[in-house]
């Protein structure tokens, strides 16, 4: 009888094993730390899938994105501190190293200036001493001996010269690695759109200015359907689509893909009617475009996308303008979609 309260049938411990499982998936697949705080944020997902939270996790990873600190803080979950992703910390580390190469890079060309100021004058000092020994009738010893230690030293430095001139080259080379991983690190694989990361530091920095702004969020219509349909490689090329029109239509201002088949586009210094007409292009670029499967020229039916647009108010974070354009592309998803909502 013992144990009699431990033992438990396999049919009955098969389904919280399988969420267990899944938890742990979930966890490996977000790159999140298996901590009791992610642990129970990813239970309250995985145990009640037709929940708010869960449908509001599976919009945000649709298409393979992760999710960052700032959604789960978002979405009410808790975020301890030292938790983070493994891009979250690979990024501070890739800040920390290039400021120490920069660091590095400074103190080798300071060495090499200096190196190169004492190899001259070593070298002008060794002539003078060859030019004064030639001079003599018979020569001095001991003036050889200083000519030959002193040449000797030239040689060196200029050995030194030449290795310090190496570690400076590597040194830029690095920092131009360590450049290119910060910006990917901030830019979106698939689409080659600067991410929800590069959005928020741009929104923020925009926002320090005082600059005038306006928000869209745009989201591609039924887009689910395609997926299920023709397969994710078809979603992928669509989504590089609506990417490249965005990017054509609104030149210098701000595209960004914000999450699965959600893009942002912050506009600055613009009126709410230049902002509009310039979203209205990219729609209609969008909208009158015939796209075909490229292996059987099958006709895809027609791509649109739906959008909010709505001003940023001084003292807005990026969290509060998304949610005011985003609730503006509700209104025009349910009145018809393929439109633009202006707040």
């Amino acid at each position: 009888m013992k144990g009699a309260h431990v033992v438990r049938s396999e049919q009955a411990g098969s389904a919280p094993r399988q969420l267990f499982d899944r938890i742990g998936d979930f966890l490996t697949a977000q790159r999140l730390d298996p901590d009791p705080a992610n642990y129970a944020f990813a239970y309250a997902i995985l145990a009640y899938p037709d929940a708010p939270l869960a449908q509001a996790v599976a919009r945000l990873t649709d298409g393979g994105v992760r999710l960052t600190l700032r959604d789960i803080e978002a979405l009410g979950g808790e975020v301890t501190p030292g938790t983070g992703s493994e891009r979250d910390r690979a990024d501070g580390l890739i800040a920390q190293t290039q400021l120490q190469v920069e660091g590095f890079a400074d103190i080798i060309q300071g060495l090499h200036a200096e190196t190169h100021g004492f190899g001259r004058e070593l070298a002008e000092s060794a002539d003078r001493i060859r030019q004064q020994q030639a001079a003599l009738d018979n020569g001095s010893a001991a003036v050889a001996e200083v000519a030959r230690i002193t040449a000797a030293m030239v040689a060196r430095v200029r050995t030194a010269e030449a290795r310090l001139e190496s570690a400076t080259r590597e040194a830029a080379e690095l920092r131009a690695k360590l450049e290119e991983a910060r910006d990917n690190a901030r830019r979106d694989p698939l689409t080659d759109l600067p991410n929800r990361r590069a959005f928020e530091e741009a929104f923020a920095s925009h926002a320090a200015t005082d600059a005038t702004m306006w928000l869209a969020v745009c989201d591609i219509d039924h887009f689910k359907s395609v997926n299920d349909r023709f397969g994710h490689a078809v979603g992928d090329r669509v989504l590089r689509a609506i990417a490249a029109a965005l990017r054509e239509a609104c030149g210098n201002h701000l595209v960004a893909r914000y999450g699965g088949e959600e893009f942002v586009v912050l506009f600055t210094d613009m009126d709410a009617g230049s902002a509009r007409a310039t979203l209205e292009i990219a729609r209609e670029l969008v909208a009158t475009k015939r796209y075909r499967l490229r292996e059987t020229d099958e006709p895809l039916g027609a791509v649109t996308f739906s959008a909010g647009l709505a001003p940023v108010a001084k003292g807005d974070t990026a969290r509060a303008a998304f949610g005011r354009a985003d609730r503006l592309l509700y209104r025009a998803k349910n009145e018809g979609r393929n439109c633009i909502r202006v707040g």
